[in-house]
């Protein structure tokens, strides 16, 4: 890992964080954060620590994990460039992580200690507001999430899960959206045994909707996975 107080310049980084704030305010926010990179597979914050810091993903790839105690990894949302995480260090009590992150591909990001973005979403209120709409959603994609694992089987949920991606993470390329993605991480998200996702996953693959490589998973024809899965 390594950290340096140099800020790089972000251009034509898209935040929702960020949106709705005049040049020179985003100029003030971003002058007072530090630029860190991060390989692949580096733990960011740990759950259980004090939020004391806000950070700002501007390249590569992290997600939110859970350990429970008795070592299981728990994924949840992944993060793409333009999220933000730690957003407990913008509360004025002051309060602990809930959950890890780790980067997935070697990252770049923008943190503030959290008296600095408290003193700038004071100054800029438009950063609290930002903050509650992101925290909203989070909050809609596990009401989601849970009404799935309640209501829907193991093919729905797997389906579900993997459309997702491809519309989160994914990008585009020849024949479809590719989405980096492991059995165990699909498994894991749509809570199935990784041989009832691979089970499913090799179905689908047999019925054209998707091509199946180590750690990556083309998706053809979303249309066609919703109408195999139903």
């Amino acid at each position: 890992m390594n950290a340096t107080t140099s800020l790089v310049p972000v251009r034509g980084l898209k935040s929702r964080f960020l949106q709705g704030l005049e040049k020179a305010e985003l100029e003030s926010i971003l002058a007072s954060a530090f630029h860190r990179r991060l390989l692949a597979n580096s733990v960011v914050q740990n759950q259980g620590e004090p939020a004391t810091r806000l950070f700002l993903l501007t390249s590569g790839r992290a997600r939110y994990f859970y350990l429970t105690e008795d070592g299981k990894k728990i994924l949840f949302l992944w993060l793409r460039p333009g999220d933000i995480f730690g957003g407990g260090a913008l509360l004025e009590q002051p309060l602990s992580f809930l959950v890890n992150v780790e980067t997935v591909k070697d990252s770049r990001m923008l943190v503030w200690d959290r008296a600095t973005i408290r003193s700038l979403a004071v100054r800029y209120p438009r950063l609290h507001d930002n903050a509650l709409s992101i925290a909203w959603d989070y909050f809609t994609y596990y009401v989601a999430t849970h009404t799935a694992l309640v209501s829907n089987s193991a093919r729905e949920r797997v389906a579900g899960i993997l459309i997702n991606f491809a519309r989160g993470i994914g990008h585009e390329v020849p024949g479809g959206v590719q989405v980096d993605v492991t059995n165990e991480d699909l498994a894991n998200e749509a809570n199935v045994t990784v041989f009832t996702a691979s089970r499913l996953l090799s179905e689908w693959q047999r019925n054209g909707a998707i091509l199946k490589s180590r750690g990556k998973i083309l998706l053809r024809s979303p249309e066609r996975l919703s109408l195999q899965a139903a």
